[in-house]
């Protein structure tokens, strides 16, 4: 099933990019975070934005790769809104509100995610976009961490936005 979400998100996302990259190197940089997590994770991984992005629904999700594949894309999902602050808040309280069992991958997807942003941002020296990132960062943290979920990658995004990361990186 992991080649079948992979195949299905890099279609989904065909002629996307990623700044200047194909979206598919996005995908691949989440997935290769999320390997320690396991298989599930991983597919979740390559479709954590097909709803988001492109024009699959969640319900083809939940049809092809089952319901709780298609319940996490949906927790992953942005709901439409006037402004990124409003999508994004109606995210984290949707994700807040996870407390613990199988919904929690979903989690270590978005917590992957955010670090694959991130570190792309401090890589290709993104300071706006690193930026926002840095000012949602203790809502994110609030509403998306989970002690002794995916600690190390909690670290390492924690150390990436920190306050001098960015400029620090490309001394």
């Amino acid at each position: 099933m992991l080649d079948e979400a992979r195949t299905f998100a890099f279609r989904a996302h065909s002629g996307q990019m990623y700044g200047s990259r194909p979206y598919s190197w996005h995908l691949e940089a989440v997935v290769e975070l999320l390997a320690p997590y396991g298989v599930q994770a991983q597919i979740i991984g390559y479709l954590h934005d097909v709803v988001e992005d492109t024009v699959v629904s969640e319900e083809d999700v939940h049809a092809r790769f089952g319901p709780f594949i298609g319940e996490c894309v949906g927790l992953l999902t942005d709901a439409p809104a006037a402004t990124r602050a409003e999508r994004k808040a109606r995210t984290h309280a949707r994700l807040a509100g996870v407390v613990s069992g199988p919904a929690e991958l979903a989690l270590v997807v978005k917590a992957a995610d955010r670090l694959a942003n991130v570190r792309s941002c401090v890589a290709d020296c993104r300071q706006v976009l690193w930026q926002t990132y840095r000012c949602e960062h203790p809502a994110f943290r609030d509403a998306v961490y989970r002690a002794g979920l995916c600690d190390p990658l909690w670290c390492e995004l924690d150390m990436l936005l920190s306050p001098t990361q960015l400029v620090a990186s490309h001394d």
